[in-house]
């Protein structure tokens, strides 16, 4: 039934070739985003499951 449908749709080999391409920029985004994110801010953000839920700390970006 949905072979069907998706036979009769024009230009639906188009969607798979977007979601791909989307996916990948997004992959390559976060990529990114982990290269240049602060040192600092990774270990502030690995070690708040261990801390009291009473201690403040401030993280200055």
């Amino acid at each position: 039934m949905y072979k069907e449908v998706l036979r009769s749709m024009e230009n639906v080999e188009i969607f798979p070739i977007i979601s791909l391409i989307i996916f990948v920029l997004f992959f390559i985004g976060i990529a990114i985003w982990a290269m240049r994110v602060p040192k600092d801010y990774i270990e502030h953000m690995s070690s708040l499951p261990m801390d009291d839920d009473n201690e403040i700390t401030d993280y200055q970006p």
